[in-house]
């Protein structure tokens, strides 16, 4: 579930709002609220082309129809999926966010071994 976009590695909203147990509605409506908290290198919405790019690595069929997105998701750097635990107060949220940042760390140790 991470994925490279702009050089960094990112989860996407909703991929973090599933492992949180949220919608991913709630997830960026909580975000927002404590924008403070998200800074534009924790937390930044994909160009449309990025998104399509991604469907496309993923397999994620078009959600442009009836009840999908409108706009391009939101992406959380490591940093902003962790502060995602402060701000959704749920214990599966806290648990969620230790495993994600363990997956961020492992895909770091990956990255810098010599192939």
């Amino acid at each position: 579930m991470i994925h490279t976009v702009h050089d960094q590695q990112v989860m996407l909203d909703s991929d973090l709002a599933e492992l949180c147990g949220v919608l991913t509605g709630n997830l960026n409506k909580a975000a927002s609220r404590n924008a403070e908290r998200f800074s534009e290198d924790f937390r930044f919405r994909v160009s449309k082309e990025e998104h399509e790019s991604l469907m496309l690595q993923t397999g994620i069929s078009n959600d442009g129809g009836r009840g999908g997105r409108r706009k391009p998701p939101y992406v959380h750097t490591e940093q902003g999926a962790s502060m995602l635990s402060a701000v959704l107060r749920s214990e599966v949220a806290v648990r969620a966010s230790v495993q994600i940042i363990r997956a961020f760390v492992e895909m770091r140790h990956l990255i810098a071994v010599p192939s």
